[in-house]
């Protein structure tokens, strides 16, 4: 930014920088590229890869090596202001087919003795460049199949589909507040609610840390407060398949998320997915209680959002007998699927047929490209028996993957020979 600034102010100039790769197709970064697209007149990026994070591997399957001892990717990125070019826009509403600036890309893979040797042979005029086309919203610095993207972005994305939605729990505390055992986990509680042990005691034994946010002292008087604190006790969807035990009280879980996990703590339906992924889609899963923040990214770690069915009337807080609930699902969409059908689904059923949908093959493949970027966006069929028939496989997919299915009484699998049947790696 400070040379981009600089060369604004001379009017002129070349910047030549090595950067994290991650910055070219990032949606975070779009603002970024716009901006540069709007000072320089030509842009030139080679990616030289190399992302150990994204597990990244040559187009061929082969290993993929970084230039550095680092986990990041890798680009050298060349930027020229020509002396004739006027003064930059500080605010571009480039669209497709406007004028901007010219964007090349290259791309390198292979094992880092080879880049090294392909970086000491080539140069800006040698490089075989490939021309590209930045258009908004993202602003892409790196080639992108965009032959499908008009009419996928006339789907319904599934933060409009279900307005109440959120990030999974932060605990800030793992250790301490979820357990396989909730024996083990009410223990520890019991143990920071002693009032005869010191703040030090306790923070010592249980192996507390604590930050900006957090104190223990302030945090054990709260909660030693609470007169129905066995209440707190409940069931989170930690991993895929991997329910535990959490103690969900704000007063030792950082981020709660109570707006939205509220609604699971009565009985419920949800959608898990991310916002955007590293490497190919496949972050969908159901959960009917309330669920970690990166239940569904165990590589990188993405944020999970959670987006439940219904949403309820009234605090779970109030443990009153009756609760009012109501379809977390927009009226608009209804309204839509009811002129195209001449009734109104459930609004199970239109889970349903989300949930199928976002696990086919044919979806998945059709839309990879776009799924990657931002919150998947879902196709409603007019044709009512193809609603129907893709909610069937949706519901099926459901009870197997919340264990529920009666397919799963016999299973495929079992252990067998001697040993403890600990799963170590």
């Amino acid at each position: 930014r400070f040379a981009q600034w600089k060369i604004d102010k001379a009017g002129r100039g070349v910047l030549g920088f090595i950067t994290n790769h991650s910055w070219l197709d990032s949606p975070t970064f779009r603002g970024m590229r716009q901006s540069l697209m709007t000072s320089f007149d030509e842009i030139h990026v080679l990616d030289l890869h190399g992302n150990s994070l994204k597990k990244e591997k040559c187009p061929d399957g082969s290993k993929d090596e970084n230039v550095f001892d680092i986990q990041q990717g890798v680009a050298i990125s060349i930027f020229v202001k020509n002396p004739a070019s006027p003064s930059p826009q500080l605010f571009s509403t480039r669209g497709e087919g406007e004028k901007g600036a010219t964007v090349n890309h290259a791309e390198i893979w292979g094992l880092r003795e080879d880049k090294y040797e392909w970086l000491k042979k080539n140069d800006i005029k040698k490089t075989k460049w490939k021309a590209i086309n930045p258009t908004t919203p993202y602003y892409f610095f790196v080639p992108r199949e965009e032959k499908y993207r008009e009419i996928y972005e006339k789907f319904w994305k599934v933060t409009d589909i279900f307005s109440v939605n959120a990030t999974g729990i932060v605990t800030a505390r793992d250790h301490f507040v979820i357990d396989f055992n909730k024996s083990a986990l009410e223990s520890r509680i019991m143990t920071f609610r002693n009032k005869s042990e010191s703040d030090e005691v306790v923070q010592r034994g249980l192996g507390l840390k604590e930050n900006y946010m957090w104190r223990v002292s302030k945090a054990r008087k709260e909660l030693i407060e609470v007169k129905n604190w066995k209440e707190y006790f409940t069931k989170i969807l930690y991993r895929p398949f991997d329910v535990r035990y959490i103690y969900y009280h704000p007063s030792v879980v950082w981020r709660t998320r109570k707006n939205v996990m509220r609604h699971m703590l009565m009985e419920n339906l949800g959608l898990i997915t991310n916002r955007q992924v590293n490497g190919d889609f496949r972050h969908v899963l159901c959960t009917d209680i309330i669920i970690n923040d990166c239940t569904v990214s165990l590589e990188t770690k993405e944020r999970s959002y959670l987006f439940p069915l219904y949403i309820y009337g009234e605090s779970f807080e109030e443990k009153t007998e009756h609760f009012i609930r109501k379809p977390n699902i927009s009226p608009a969409l209804m309204e839509e699927l009811k002129k195209a059908y001449k009734k109104t689904p459930s609004a199970e059923d239109v889970f349903y047929y989300i949930y199928g949908v976002l696990y086919s093959n044919t979806y998945r493949e059709k839309y990879r490209e776009f799924l990657k970027i931002d919150f998947p966006r879902v196709p409603f069929t007019k044709d009512h028996k193809l609603f129907i028939k893709t909610g069937e496989y949706g519901k099926e997919l459901v009870e197997l993957h919340l264990m529920k299915s009666k397919r799963l009484d016999k299973p495929y699998a079992k252990f067998e020979g001697k040993g403890d049947s600990r799963a170590r790696k």
